[in-house]
């Protein structure tokens, strides 16, 4: 992973301090795929393309439209994660394109919550958990089709044209956005 995120180029400022931050933790973490190991751990998301636009979803717990994307299960790469991710949150079977995984940008990124995953499996009993600090790996996906999330899974899932999904971007995302933007025309 780390040789694809020194590979990210054109990186807006914050995306480098992001890139760089996520370098740093891979080469500091002893298990950066695992979140019960550390506060601090990879999650993987996908901008997910099609001809409608970009599918997002209605975060349940955050309240505000992301890109689908989570947690890294024991045994998976971050790029299928993404994809499995996907397939959970909004019922789509997205695909990489033809060559293979392409990872479109990094957001590092602090939940303003604590870390429950990594206190029950890890932290200090009766300590106070610290926040969790995602560096979140973003993959180019492509899908067709009405999205369809599972019971229990996101609320609210849409295509959204490209401009109506930046107007509802936090930053990171939208950001994420426009790289996808570039990246789709060249892959």
């Amino acid at each position: 992973m780390a040789t694809q995120l020194r590979a990210l180029s054109g990186l807006e400022a914050a995306g480098r301090n992001d890139r760089d931050a996520a370098l740093r933790a891979l080469g500091s973490l002893a298990a950066p795929l695992t979140a019960e190991a550390d506060p601090t751990h990879v999650t993987a998301s996908a901008v997910v393309v099609g001809e409608a636009g970009v599918v997002l979803h209605h975060h349940k717990r955050w309240a505000r439209w992301l890109q689908p994307g989570g947690h890294i299960d024991d045994g998976e790469q971050p790029a299928e994660a993404a994809r499995r991710e996907t397939a959970e949150e909004t019922g789509l079977q997205a695909s990489h394109p033809v060559g293979g995984p392409v990872l479109v940008d990094v957001d590092v990124h602090a939940l303003p919550r604590p870390c429950r995953r990594w206190a029950r499996a890890s932290g200090p009993r009766g300590a106070a958990s610290p926040s969790c600090v995602h560096v979140d790996v973003r993959y180019l996906l492509w899908a067709a089709g009405e999205p369809a999330p599972a019971h229990g899974e996101s609320p609210r899932v849409a295509w959204f044209p490209w401009d109506a999904a930046l107007a509802v971007a936090d930053e990171g995302l939208a950001r994420s956005l426009r790289r996808a933007v570039a990246l789709d025309r060249r892959v």
